[in-house]
Order: C-alpha cells, then sequence, then structure tokens
C-alpha cells in the first residue's frame, strides 16, 4: 500500500524568479513532502529568460496569478500547503480563505485590503513600481541599489548584489498598485477573507528588519484575522529582511516552518 506525499506549492513574490525556492523544494522533498515551485503566468523557466521577457508577465493582476495557482492546485492529487513570500504570501492568503489548501505560510505577505499602516520604508521599496503612474501596465525591474534598500538591507552589500544577480527578474507593477489602492476600493483583489473559520491554519512570518513588508504590517495583518476561530499564527525573525527566503539565513525560516507543520499535525 503507497502512501502520497502531501503536495507543497511555493509561490515567490514581485522581483524574483521561482526557481528562487529551490534550496525549500530540495529541503521540504527531503522532509518528505512532495514540492513544487511554479511560476506566476506566462513566466519564462529562467532567470534569464525573464529578464530578456519582461513584457510577458506585464499588466498581470492579483486575479490573475490567483487563479493560475487556484489552476495548479486543482490539478493535484491532494490539497497542498500553500507557502507565499511578499505577493505569494498575499496569494496564499487569498486561496486559503477561498478553501483552497490545507494550510498556508504567509511570509512578509503584501498588504490586503484593511491593512492601515504604510510605513516610509515600504513607500521607499515600491518606488520603483509606483513612482510612475504609466508603470501600471507595464513590468519593472529593480536596480541593485533599490534591490539593497527593498530585499537586501539585512546582509552584507556583498551578499545583496550576488542575490540580486542570481535571482531578480521584472515584473508586473499592477499588484503593488491594486494593493496600494486596495483600502480605496469596494472590490479590491487585494481583499482576503479573514473570516472563514473553517480554513486550514494559518502561518504568518516577519521579518523585524524587513523595508518592503515592514513588521508592523505583518502583524496588522495579523490582526484581520481576530473574527476567524482557525489557526493563525506570527513568527517574528529578528533582524531579517525581506530576502530572508533566499539569503544566507534561509534554513533557520524554513526549518521553523517545518517545525510549524508538524506542530499543526501537517
Amino acid at each position: 500500500m503507497s502512501t502520497t506525499s502531501t503536495p507543497v506549492v511555493f509561490i515567490h513574490g514581485l522581483w524574483l524568479h521561482a526557481t528562487s525556492w529551490t534550496p525549500w523544494v530540495e529541503l521540504f522533498r527531503e522532509a518528505g513532502y512532495d514540492p513544487i515551485a511554479p511560476g506566476w503566468p506566462n513566466e519564462p523557466d529562467t532567470v534569464e529568460e525573464a529578464r530578456s521577457q519582461p513584457d510577458a508577465v506585464a499588466d498581470l493582476s492579483i486575479d490573475d496569478v490567483t487563479e493560475h495557482f487556484a489552476k495548479i492546485i486543482a490539478s493535484l492529487p491532494a490539497e497542498p500547503i500553500i507557502i507565499g513570500h511578499s505577493f505569494g504570501g498575499l496569494f496564499a492568503e487569498k486561496l486559503l480563505g477561498q478553501g483552497v489548501g490545507v494550510a498556508a505560510v504567509a511570509i512578509d505577505p503584501a498588504q490586503i485590503k484593511g491593512v492601515l499602516p504604510l510605513p516610509l520604508a515600504q513607500l521607499r521599496s515600491g518606488l520603483p513600481a509606483l513612482g510612475n503612474p504609466a508603470n501600471l501596465h507595464k513590468a519593472v525591474s529593480l536596480t541593485a541599489k533599490e534591490f539593497r534598500y527593498g530585499f537586501g538591507n539585512a546582509v552584507s552589500e556583498e551578499e545583496s548584489d550576488a542575490l540580486f544577480e542570481r535571482w531578480t527578474i521584472p515584473s508586473p507593477a499592477r499588484p503593488l498598485f491594486q494593493a496600494a489602492a486596495a483600502n480605496f476600493a469596494v472590490h479590491s483583489q487585494a481583499k482576503v477573507d479573514t473570516d472563514n473559520g473553517t480554513r486550514g491554519p494559518l502561518l504568518l512570518i516577519s521579518g523585524t528588519a524587513d523595508h518592503t513588508v515592514p513588521d508592523v504590517v505583518t502583524r496588522s495583518t495579523l490582526k484581520q484575522y481576530r473574527d476567524s476561530t482557525a489557526v493563525t499564527e506570527l513568527r517574528q525573525f529578528e533582524g531579517r529582511g525581506h530576502s530572508l527566503t533566499i539569503d544566507s539565513g534561509w534554513r533557520e525560516v524554513a526549518d521553523a516552518v517545518l517545525a510549524w507543520l508538524r506542530t499543526n499535525g501537517l
């Protein structure tokens, strides 16, 4: 009699390629899961191809990407655990709120509707896209300096530059505009069903030194779930920035996620 390993779906955020999850995929496979890390809609298979074809992902919306991953999940042999970083975290929350997946982990998740804090560091991190309204329907790339501020501020400049060269790709600006305007839009695509009490467990993770999604934003996200009876927890990593899933300290975060999953019988 064979047993089916629990699928895990990793979802990356803006400006990183799906292959940035490779160390996590390998670790979770060794831990007995069946992990995959699909790209966003139309995302080329390699970093090099993605950089050469920025228009492939231009104008994607939050719903476009959420529906893309919902279709992937529907094709799996069993309901997966969904793990997302940054906007991938928002998609993980949105899918879990819709009853998709058995559990979710949202690492430095992008701001959902209802979250009010907007720290200056977050505004500055979003300027490469939000600074020009004409970017709405375009794909935008970061410079090494912009990546250093938004992702690599808690690691050395040398490590930040190496991560930039290895993993960064152009990304659609539209999700950032949607998240930024979420609290002013009645039917915002950044809305998550935070009241759902029948969903699986959710773990929110923040880095206390994160500029792109500051810790205060993730703590405010946790408060949005106050009316849900489902398991919702927050784990903070002191002194970690937005690069915490890809930098030299990624294993500490990954091990904490694995421990949380075991605690919840997953």
